[in-house]
């Protein structure tokens, strides 16, 4: 009980998309900065134990040697004792390790890549998601001073809490059978099988978009279904829209000042733990939350399913209306 757990993605914001874009960069030194802030709001609200995952940037040790020059430290905060690769490998050994060490929430900074690398280890500790990444659909723009709030009225476990929780939805991607993994907010089919520089962001080379949701001011794929319909998080569907068809012409916008026309077919309607099947007419590779993931050859076969396995999500707005509510802030 009252322990919280942060993971600082250190390359989120720094791929490709920041070249061909004109996305906000949020640097690592900032990065420190949010962080600290989190641990400060968290110790002030009762949180007794933190764990920083490391990284090749060092975020956690800095911010625990700032926050011990200023004498400002009075939590147990501890950088985790694991391996540091440099890869997404980082960020779902340090999710798994968390869990299972019982932290009460996890706070994660990075963008939609960095939320589904944690999605794809935990499964009962609730998440908050913090915005610094280039792909921004599933984390939130959120101040560290409140998301300490939020974390310490989570961690707490004094109060009724499951108003302020929600499941959420997530793309599971099996080929022969066996799951091979996971989007949190869409899964893109391109004919590009380049995967060198990760992100996926050309237009032209796209066949599908699949989504668990979608919304015309979200920036990114998702957008591409989301000026056609709108798909709430609530929604118990997602949907898949295909640009090799020609019957509507939208315009979205798929990165930061990048507005893109673009033609597809009808959106159909994907139920949840319904099967969507995608044969390959050529080789190509998918894309999961804006990075490619998975390359094929000509013939192989996907299933496509959305259901609500992904992260436990903490909706802040409902955390700080009950934590009023309930007396968290009385002293």
């Amino acid at each position: 009980m009252n322990k919280i757990g942060i993971i600082a993605n250190p390359a989120s914001g720094k791929d490709i998309r920041r070249l061909v874009s004109h996305a906000t960069t949020i640097d690592n030194n900032e990065k420190v900065n949010i962080v600290e802030r989190i641990v400060l709001s968290a110790e002030a609200f009762g949180v007794k134990d933190i764990l920083i995952m490391p990284d090749t940037f060092q975020i956690g040790y800095k911010v625990l040697d700032n926050l011990n020059t200023l004498g400002e430290l009075s939590t147990n905060l501890q950088i985790m004792n694991m391996k540091v690769r440099g890869s997404i490998d980082d960020t779902i050994n340090a999710a798994k390790l968390m869990e299972e060490y019982g932290v009460d929430c996890l706070v994660v900074l990075g963008g939609d890549g960095t939320s589904r690398a944690v999605a794809k280890s935990i499964n009962k500790t609730p998440i908050i998601s913090i915005s610094t990444g280039t792909n921004n659909v599933y984390p939130e723009m959120l101040e560290g001073t409140v998301v300490g709030m939020a974390a310490a009225f989570v961690a707490s476990q004094k109060f009724g809490l499951n108003n302020i929780y929600h499941r959420d939805k997530r793309i599971e991607i099996f080929k022969d059978g066996i799951l091979v993994d996971i989007a949190l907010v869409d899964s893109v089919i391109s004919k590009n099988l380049f995967v060198g520089a990760k992100a996926i962001w050309d237009v032209e080379d796209m066949e599908k978009v699949i989504v668990t949701r979608a919304y015309p001011g979200t920036i990114g794929f998702s957008s591409l279904v989301g000026c056609r319909k709108i798909i709430e998080i609530e929604d118990d569907f997602g949907a898949v829209i295909d640009l090799t068809e020609n019957k509507y012409k939208i315009i979205a916008p798929i990165a930061a000042g990048t507005i893109e026309k673009v033609h597809m077919g009808d959106t159909k309607i994907i139920n949840l733990n319904e099967e969507y099947k995608f044969t390959s007419k050529e080789k190509g590779v998918i894309a999961l939350d804006g990075e490619r993931e998975i390359s094929f050859k000509k013939g192989e076969t996907f299933i496509f399913k959305i259901t609500r396995k992904g992260p436990i999500r903490v909706n802040i707005k409902s955390a700080l209306e009950l934590a009023q509510a309930q007396g968290f802030f009385n002293i």
